[in-house]
């Protein structure tokens, strides 16, 4: 029994998965009908209950909607919940155009400096020995991949450190979009350390309780990001 019902979710979530992905993704363009539900079901070789189940959730990110006379239906992204994990990751998977990247950037100038000056402000010794540790990985790491998780440590360990618990969960939201950025951002650089002095200035401004300092540091780190990714591009 338990086999069946681990088997209906591994199905439930593939459908998700596949129709979510095409989706984001582009393959199914916003007003788009998608097949009906019996029809769907069989191309996707499931029964209706667990379609009907992962079309639901579907209908929660803002990916589709079901109408009396015309069925169901891809929307427009303006309707998508762009913040849920499974639509960034979806996003991310596919390549990201400019368009997407400078967004990114953008969110991270609205956010960070701003997290940055409340840590410096609010931490404690115990977060700030977190912050340190992924600073020392960033130091040690010998490939992209070890310094990305690094770096993705850093950040989360700011956001942790501005005692906000609404910031420390923001993280959970925007973790599959910033480690996408850290990555392709080290990838396009000749040093994929290249941003290490601007972490190390944002750890010493925080350790120092300058917030002016940090919000000052991490805005040069963003900015050398933002450009090290349009060179690449233009590359």
């Amino acid at each position: 029994m338990a086999l069946k019902v681990a088997s209906a979710r591994n199905l439930h979530a593939q459908v998700i998965e596949d129709i979510g992905g095409s989706i984001v993704g582009g393959v199914l363009q916003p007003g788009d009908a998608l097949p009906g539900e019996s029809q769907l079901a069989g191309q996707m070789e499931v029964s209706r209950t667990v379609l009907r189940e992962a079309l639901k959730v579907l209908a929660s990110k803002g990916l589709i909607e079901t109408r009396q006379k015309t069925g169901m239906r891809v929307r427009d992204p303006r309707y998508w919940n762009h913040l849920d994990a499974d639509v960034l990751a979806w996003r991310c998977a596919a390549m990201p155009t400019d368009d997407f990247v400078e967004k990114l950037v953008e969110m991270r100038e609205i956010i960070e400096p701003a997290a940055v000056m409340a840590a410096a402000r609010r931490r404690d010794p115990a977060q700030l020995e977190t912050l340190a540790q992924a600073l020392g990985a960033m130091e040690e790491a010998e490939d992209l991949d070890t310094w990305a998780e690094a770096d993705l440590r850093f950040h989360e360990a700011v956001l942790a450190a501005t005692n906000n618990e609404l910031l420390s969960s923001l993280f959970a939201v925007i973790e599959t979009a910033l480690a996408t950025f850290f990555v392709m951002s080290a990838r396009t650089a000749k040093n994929f350390k290249y941003s290490l002095p601007q972490h190390r200035a944002v750890y010493e401004a925080i350790r120092r309780r300058r917030p002016n300092e940090a919000a000052a540091a991490m805005h040069s780190m963003i900015a050398d990001s933002r450009a090290n990714m349009r060179k690449g591009r233009r590359g």
